[in-house]
């Protein structure tokens, strides 16, 4: 399942009508977690846990805001402690490409998550089906060099939703399971918008 260094692998899950739900596969095609967003509510309130069972859970991503147009998402661990936040960049998310602000626990800008390209962002937004040919690619960057620290890439498939997961520099500022709320919640959301 993993291809070109990836550490992570998001897939959705197959046949779900009502919210979403993701399996995460580490680098040798083991699940390290399950995450199950709810149908119909209000408020964002996605959970990511090590298992199905939903008896331990990793982390959660909610928002106080009902509309999700440049929502904030705190990243919280299961103790309480607050890892860190991502925004939303409201219109230009909504229409040229995805864009997120990373933010530390005491809301510091730390890093971007970024769609990548210039073409094929535009026309996943406006024309059918080009999300089929054109997958979308994200890339994670440190505020403080511009540094690129992670790569997040749709696999092309036309009937399961993957997303990969590639840390490329190992950084103090900006955790692993900060990215990885990242790209659940980008998976979230990019199924909402299928």
């Amino acid at each position: 399942m993993n291809t070109q260094g990836e550490r992570y692998t998001i897939r959705r899950k197959v046949f779900k009508i009502f919210g979403a739900a993701f399996h995460v596969y580490d680098e040798h095609g083991s699940v390290v977690g399950y995450c199950k967003q709810k149908a119909f509510k209000l408020r964002e309130d996605i959970k990511l846990y090590t298992g199905e069972d939903m008896s331990d859970m990793l982390l959660s991503l909610n928002t106080q805001s009902i509309i999700d147009f440049g929502a904030t998402y705190t990243v919280t661990l299961p103790d309480g402690t607050q890892l860190g936040s991502l925004r939303r960049k409201g219109l230009k998310s909504s229409f040229v490409r995805d864009e997120w602000l990373l933010f530390d626990m005491n809301n510091n800008e730390i890093g971007r998550v970024r769609e990548t390209g210039s073409f094929a962002p535009f026309a996943r937004r406006y024309l059918d089906y080009v999300s089929i040919l054109l997958p979308q690619r994200y890339e994670v960057t440190r505020s403080r060099d511009q540094k690129n620290i992670a790569n997040l890439r749709q696999h092309f498939n036309p009937f399961i939703f993957r997303l990969g997961v590639s840390i490329l520099d190992e950084d103090d500022e900006i955790d692993d399971l900060l990215i990885l709320g990242a790209t659940c919640l980008i998976a979230a959301i990019e199924g909402r918008q299928e």
